[in-house]
């Protein structure tokens, strides 16, 4: 089943183009592979360190080397609703390798913040950095060189994009990441939007909006919105690092556990002591990852994996870049709509059909590879099923996907989408580089041309708008939150307040060096703008009145003053001190100053 010749040619450029540094990676993991366990060659007082705590018959099997273990990284705490599930899956994942003969140890607990919790508060400045922290921190567990396949139980924004960085870096190992499924739908998504932007208004108390969210995100599991953390598990399962139909199933459910003893089981079947060897770092390569972005293009997915996938890929040796993200977004067409692209929640989605559904549609459009090693086999045709709980209520069987979808408001087939394309787009012009996504934009919101509004905070935006300053046409340009300046917070108070002004009428957009991620929604925003102002981006060279011209539908973000002007300004500058203390920020200052651009990835490494 050949791709598209369209997406044949995206891929065939990664591929040139990621030559010489895939080949190093590649050459890397294979020989750290050929090395076999390392319990075997460790001294007696390394190992017995390393299984002082386990049982008689887990010490019996990790003294040799013909039993495979498997390291467990976790990002389990109970703060977050989408990963308290995880606290007892360790003895889950344990049970479920001694009755294969195995073994299964923690590796390493990784920090997961939740940025629902932060979003608009001092700690998201660390929300970003928290991705290179994660895989930092899952190295140093996996560093004990004691295991010989992994597991990667993570589901939100930074978890499973830092999980991925550190399985590629551990490429030799086979891994499998483990979701552990949406909550429940609760208040539906338009109406606690409409909440907001009532309470934004002044129209209703906090008792009103507390009440509202409250019944929105009301139990354990992940919120239920298309944003990040659901466009991360719909990318683990279309690039082949799930198992099938595992993505969407609820938490604390007998298919749910079932599918976790499942992927325990087939990670334990892939390590290099077996026929079946299959390590992450042969997983994902370039059609893998195009697989990713045509995944996410199709789903209307978070904005925030056009930094993610970049340093996702990085980390396999792939040079992915903007430009290639955008031309995919021009050939895919948008099959699902979940909110903010619809009125839909991922649990809906599911019940269309989910997956399956999705991933048969875009393969049958030859919009998808399906020529890929997969963690449960070969080629990803494995994926265009549905999962069910077996006859004996332990295990899983799979039956196709729905042939027609349960709901084609919320998926559709490839041959009648609901817009031509994935709506992600690159922006250039004189202001550099930009992404915007329109999916959940009106078309005849896409082209905004109006004076610049300048702000160097989202509470000073916050301010004007309750003076009633913001009136007319306007672009809202706030700059100096990109990673260099405060870590790049995503800005989602700004969506409702900017939200009131559109439905009052007025063209309104959104220009900034920071985030928005997956919940950008109708306003149209062009975000990650790099360079950014505190690298002297001309973001900082803009002022009040500057006329901006922002086109979601051309691919153009420039400053409608000429060239020589600009370059005579100066670029501004911003008392950035009270964004470097507290709340931990203090400890991430070296990350400020190392970090590379938004374009790049805004990596670390």
């Amino acid at each position: 089943m050949a791709a598209d010749s369209r997406i044949e040619a995206i891929t065939r450029r990664i591929a040139e183009r990621s030559a010489p540094t895939r080949e190093a990676y590649l050459e890397r993991i294979e020989a750290k592979g050929a090395e076999g366990p390392k319990r075997s060659r460790l001294n007696c007082g390394n190992l017995a360190h390393g299984f002082a705590a386990c049982g008689p018959s887990d010490k019996a099997r990790l003294a040799g080397d013909v039993t495979p273990n498997l390291g467990i990284i976790t990002a389990y705490n109970d703060m977050l609703s989408a990963h308290q599930p995880y606290e007892r899956y360790p003895e889950l994942i344990r049970q479920a390798a001694r009755e294969v003969g195995a073994t299964a140890q923690v590796a390493s607990g990784v920090p997961a913040m939740c940025d629902g919790v932060t979003q608009g508060q001092g700690g998201m400045e660390l929300s970003l950095f928290s991705r290179d922290v994660i895989a930092m921190a899952a190295a140093v567990g996996l560093s004990h060189d004691m295991y010989d396949a992994a597991v990667y139980l993570g589901i939100c924004d930074k978890i499973v994009p830092g999980l991925a960085i550190a399985a590629l870096t551990f490429g030799h190992l086979p891994a499998i990441f483990v979701p552990a499924g949406p909550m429940t739908s609760g208040l539906p998504n338009d109406e606690k939007a409409r909440i907001r932007q009532l309470y934004a208004e002044g129209k209703v108390g906090r008792e009103a909006l507390l009440e509202a969210e409250s019944k929105s995100y009301h139990g354990p599991g992940t919120c239920t919105f298309y944003g990040t953390a659901n466009s991360n598990q719909m990318l683990m399962e279309i690039m082949g690092l799930h198992m099938p139909g595992a993505s969407f199933v609820n938490p604390n459910t007998p298919l749910r556990d079932a599918l976790t003893r499942e992927a325990t089981k087939r990670a334990l079947s892939i390590t290099a002591l077996g026929n079946e060897f299959t390590p992450i770092g042969h997983v994902v390569d370039e059609k893998a990852v195009v697989n990713g972005v045509v995944g996410l293009h199709a789903t209307g997915g978070s904005t925030n994996h056009v930094m993610h996938l970049v340093a996702i890929a990085a980390a396999a040796g792939i040079k992915l870049t903007w430009a290639d993200i955008s031309d995919l977004s021009d050939v895919t067409p948008l099959l699902a709509r979940v909110y903010p692209n619809g009125l839909a929640d991922v649990n809906h989605f599911e019940a269309a059909g989910g997956m399956g559904f999705l991933i048969r549609e875009l393969l049958s459009a030859g919009l998808l590879h399906e020529d890929v090693r997969t963690a449960f086999g070969h080629g990803l045709s494995a994926y265009t099923v549905e999962a069910k709980l077996s006859p004996d209520g332990h295990g899983v069987v799979r039956s196709p996907a729905p042939a027609v979808s349960g709901d084609e408001k919320v998926l559709t087939t490839a041959d009648k989408p609901f817009s031509a394309n994935g709506g992600l787009k690159m922006l250039k012009g004189n202001m550099g580089k930009a992404v915007i996504k329109v999916s959940a934009v009106k078309p005849e919101r896409r082209i905004v041309e109006a004076p610049a509004r300048v702000f160097e905070d989202q509470d000073d935006l916050q301010s004007a708008f309750k003076a009633g300053e913001l009136t007319g046409d306007f672009v809202a340009v706030v700059r100096f939150q990109g990673p260099r300046s405060n870590g790049m917070p995503e800005l989602h108070k700004l969506t409702p307040t900017l939200g009131v002004l559109l439905d009052r009428g007025q063209k309104v957009a959104l220009v900034t060096d920071g985030r928005m991620s997956g919940a950008s929604g109708k306003v149209p925003a062009a975000i990650h703008v790099t360079p950014e102002a505190k690298e002297g981006g001309a973001i900082g060279r803009i002022r009040d009145g500057d006329m901006i011209r922002l086109d979601g539908e051309s691919g153009e973000l420039s400053i409608l003053v000429s060239e020589e002007e600009l370059m005579a300004r100066p670029v501004a500058q911003a008392d950035l001190s009270r964004n470097e203390h507290g709340l931990g920020r203090e400890l991430f200052a070296v990350f400020r100053n190392a970090v590379g651009p938004a374009d790049l990835g805004a990596s670390v490494f």
